[in-house]
């Protein structure tokens, strides 16, 4: 057990204290300061994926009537699931610039954004034509 976690000691030291080529023209404070944002992401997202649950029940059935009450803990489910190990991953990579130089692995960046309903269209569709 020690040599493991003397490995991953190691390891961890390694990718944080190798240069990326990318943060050449950045300065360093710079990239600390998203290497944190990245870092306190995924533990949010960690501590917070469960609120998927409820947040894709209500979103579902607001935007799909009674069935949505039916699919929405299920589309909770698989959410919750993902938004977990996408914070798992950016807490475990903070280090790792990437996707897109520290920018978030998931949209909305965190589970209480995008509670605003989708946009309907159709009226303005049907007005013009």
């Amino acid at each position: 057990m020690k040599k493991v976690l003397l490995l991953s000691a190691f390891l961890f030291a390694f990718a944080a204290l190798h240069p990326a080529p990318a943060a050449a023209d950045q300065k360093p404070e710079m990239i600390v300061e998203k290497m944190a944002i990245k870092f306190t992401r995924g533990i949010t997202n960690v501590v917070t994926s469960i609120v998927e649950l409820p947040k894709q029940t209500i979103l579902t059935g607001r935007d799909m009537g009674a069935v949505g009450y039916v699919v929405g803990p299920i589309k909770g489910v698989g959410m919750t699931l993902y938004r977990g190990v996408i914070g798992v991953t950016e807490t475990i990579f903070c280090v790792v610039p990437q996707p897109g130089y520290y920018d978030p692995m998931i949209d909305p960046e965190f589970v209480w954004q995008g509670w605003e309903p989708s946009r309907d269209t159709s009226k303005a569709v049907d007005e013009a034509g």
